[in-house]
């Protein structure tokens, strides 16, 4: 799945001794050349540079640039998106980071109370209003995801807003005073109208598309008729282990994970 190495080490500050590698975003798209990241030198006459992390001797850092910022010839901004499954996977881990946080950076440059300049706080992951000392954290929308199990069949959807015919897990927003087990409760009766029970948690993953934090469970079946919210998905089926599978996410996502693992888990 997308994740963080292991050895990596999250940093607030730059550490003398390590070799700074700056990675360039504009939007949701990052400075590559023939699919490698490209560092940048001087970031600072371009924009906020933001600290992630280092890896080995490299010190990783962000930062986010204007539509207005021409890449060098030999390199150009792909989606982020476009790179999963061809960039280092542990790479790519530190690059979802490196987004997020050179987002918060670029949008919390003023503060949304009282519209002063904010200030990067030292030895904490925040931003600061210097007038009213309201604080800015780096965002992170935390979202369900549920497999449901009926005996030995899944329930695979297909969401109204995918534009492939990939079908994958159910998934929602914790909504405010929200559990993430209350949510995914009414998630799935609002989508698909069934009623679940014994939730299981099996794993998270950030996903920076844009900022959310993955939590992945099963749950099985209990009662209820598919009913669609056709806002939302477009098609629901039961597969058990004999049947031949649509499209599913990649393996790399945890959705992907989580389907193949509860395929091979049911096959026996």
């Amino acid at each position: 799945m997308l994740k963080t190495p292991l050895n990596f080490t999250s940093l607030l500050e730059p550490v003398p001794g390590l070799t700074p590698f700056t990675m360039v975003f504009r939007g949701d798209e990052v400075l590559v050349s023939d699919s490698s990241l490209v560092t940048i030198e001087g970031g600072g006459e371009h924009g906020q540079e933001v600290v992630i992390g280092s890896l080995g001797d490299t010190l990783y850092q962000a930062i986010a640039v204007g539509q207005e910022y021409l890449p060098e010839k030999g390199s150009d901004f792909k989606k982020m998106r476009s790179l999963l499954g061809v960039l280092d996977e542990d790479l790519l881990g530190i690059v979802g980071r490196g987004y997020q946080l050179a987002e918060w950076r670029r949008t919390h440059r003023y503060c949304g109370a009282c519209g002063t300049e904010t200030t990067l706080v030292s030895g904490d992951r925040s931003m600061k209003c210097s007038s009213c000392s309201l604080s800015f954290y780096p965002r992170i929308s935390p979202a369900m995801m549920v497999l449901i199990r009926r005996k030995d069949q899944i329930l695979l959807c297909r969401h109204t807003r995918y534009t492939t015919n990939r079908y994958t897990a159910l998934a929602g927003f914790v909504e405010p005073g929200e559990s993430i087990e209350e949510c995914i409760h009414r998630e799935v009766f609002e989508e698909v109208g069934l009623r679940i029970t014994d939730l299981r948690y099996f794993g998270s993953q950030s996903w920076p598309f844009p900022n959310s934090l993955m939590i992945a469970f099963t749950a099985e079946y209990l009662s209820g008729e598919i009913a669609l919210d056709l806002s939302e998905i477009n098609d629901a089926v039961w597969f058990g282990p004999g049947d031949t599978l649509p499209e599913i996410p990649p393996e790399y996502s945890v959705a992907g994970h989580l389907i193949r693992e509860s395929m091979r888990e049911l096959a026996g």
